[in-house]
């Protein structure tokens, strides 16, 4: 088996990820074992009883500095475990990956977050996950409730709050981290339509600073606008990459919709 080569490098390097014959895979139990003496069964049984899932497989491709870059996909075709592998929070059974910059990962709805503390809390908790020291977060902290909108709530317990506001914070908190590369997976999928505005403005400001994204989303329309290069996957290989127009509408060819009549905005399936 190929060892994992995953370490940050030198910031002059050209591009600000490469990732190199990625493969993941789970196991899947066959059946459900219901009583302490399947169970144990198993454990002498060693992989029988389950099955291999593989939710990547030979995934090659890098990312320049600058660059926004999109992947898109239908349901179960490996976007999010491949975000997870870049953000470190998964690691693949083969493969390489080099990431040369600060990164700041926006995953999913509450990663980072515990619903029993409150706003401010989870602000600080958050934040040094992201790398902020506790004296920075306290000079953002009112930036980042403004941004989030969210200072009346600011005691208010996260178990109490919409999917919307966790957004909101999520994306409020980590922007604040100054990234040199930012994972956002979906931000743009829940909160109102004033919130998601604001967002894809932040997002344009890193790509005139010369950020770089890589940029999930089931929005179509969005990723045409945000990404000049996309990568679609499905069933966890690499189906088509390059320019986002010719990827996107190999994307409508792959669910069967090639002029997206039944996509009203152009919005893929599901994640």
């Amino acid at each position: 088996m190929k060892l994992l080569l995953k370490e940050k490098v030198r910031q002059d390097c050209e591009d600000a990820i490469v990732v190199k014959n990625v493969s993941k895979y789970f196991k899947i139990p066959r059946e459900k074992k219901r009583t302490i003496y399947e169970n144990i069964l198993g454990l002498f049984q060693g992989n029988y009883g389950y099955e291999e899932f593989w939710a990547l497989k030979d995934i090659d491709f890098t990312v320049k500095h600058g660059e926004t870059f999109g992947v898109i996909g239908p349901n179960g075709s490996g976007k999010s475990t491949l975000l997870k592998i870049l953000a470190w929070v998964l690691y693949p059974e083969v493969g390489s990956v080099k990431i040369n910059g600060r990164l700041a990962p926006f995953l999913e709805l509450g990663v980072g977050f515990h619903p029993d503390l409150t706003a401010r809390e989870n602000v600080y908790l958050y934040g040094s996950i992201l790398g902020l020291t506790r004296k920075e977060l306290k000079t953002k902290y009112e930036e980042i409730m403004d941004f989030a909108e969210l200072k009346r709530f600011e005691n208010v317990k996260l178990r109490s709050f919409s999917s919307g506001m966790y957004v909101r914070l999520g994306f409020s908190t980590a922007i604040q981290a100054n990234p040199d590369i930012f994972l956002l997976d979906e931000v743009l999928a829940v909160g109102d339509e004033h919130f998601q505005k604001k967002c894809k403005d932040k997002i344009e400001e890193f790509k005139r600073s010369g950020r770089t994204i890589v940029f999930v989303s089931h929005d179509l329309e969005s990723v045409k606008k945000v990404c000049k290069k996309t990568m679609l996957l499905s069933g966890g290989r690499i189906v088509a990459m390059g320019e986002t127009g010719k990827v996107v509408d190999e994307y409508l060819r792959l669910v069967g919709d090639p002029a997206g009549k039944n996509d009203p905005g152009m919005k893929a399936i599901a994640h």
